[in-house]
């Protein structure tokens, strides 16, 4: 499909705050084959070029706030983000980490149902709800690579689940490693060689422990000879069928 002709074409963008920019070049982003835009073909990508905004986010900005409409979609192209609720006792819940390639949009909610908030300098690629619903209805496949990306979503929330239910500590830091490691290939890394953006408290609230038991047992791990931690941030998994074995999951199998 080509670009539209004038009269059929999208809506103008927004107009960037300072710091953004309009995309130029979506055909040789480093994240594009994780992307739901890897769905577009080249021709296609020029129309999501033209409604697409690229927004900085620097370390501990928030992108919007639990409450707020929703007035657009986002995908990561670089850092991390963090989906909090917080509970009315002061209490913080991790949903998810939002790494490079994540979309930010699949829900029916017209409002955002967590904070999202940077724990890294970070890069979004920022499309108008409106816009995207065009794009959708104009492009079946990526329509289709959308439901994907809510059925991968949909996997996720229900290993999750299974995860903080568990009793043992080790068991979920270990699940929570190896699905780090997974995403390390696609990005270019080493999927023995796992970078960690969030710190121990926040892979705490995420895990529901606290923050001294995700320290012990990160050390735990380390005494078994499952992995080292060469540095705060950074873990290499040494038996990788050990923490496989720990973690207990099926689909690792």
């Amino acid at each position: 499909m080509t670009r539209p002709h004038s009269g059929t074409a999208l809506s103008a963008v927004d107009d960037p705050a300072p710091g953004c920019s309009t995309l130029k070049d979506c055909l040789h982003c480093s994240v594009r084959h994780l992307a739901v835009c890897s769905a577009l073909s080249p021709d296609e990508v020029q129309a999501l070029e033209r409604v697409t905004v690229s927004q900085p986010l620097p370390l501990g900005a928030t992108l919007a706030r639990a409450g707020e409409p929703r007035q657009h979609v986002y995908t990561l192209t670089s850092g991390a983000l963090r989906l909090v609720r917080t509970l009315a006792d002061g209490r913080r819940q991790i949903s998810t980490f939002v790494l490079p390639g994540d979309y930010l949009g699949l829900t029916g909610s017209d409002h955002h149902r967590y904070d999202i908030e940077a724990i890294a300098d970070s890069r979004v690629c920022r499309v108008a709800l409106s816009q995207m619903k065009d794009l959708r209805a104009r492009y079946p496949h990526l329509e289709r690579k959308l439901l994907q990306r809510a059925c991968q979503e949909l996997d996720a929330a229900a290993d999750a689940a299974l995860a903080l239910g568990r009793l043992q500590p080790a068991e979920k830091l270990a699940d929570f490693l190896l699905r780090l490691a997974a995403r390390e290939a696609p990005l270019g890394g080493n999927a023995l060689r796992v970078t960690l953006p969030m710190g121990r408290g926040d892979i705490a609230d995420h895990l529901g422990l606290t923050m001294e038991t995700v320290s012990r047992t990160f050390t735990k791990l380390r005494q078994q000879g499952l992995i080292a931690l060469p540095h705060l941030n950074t873990v290499e998994i040494l038996d990788q069928d050990g923490l496989r074995e720990l973690s207990a999951d099926e689909g690792w199998a």
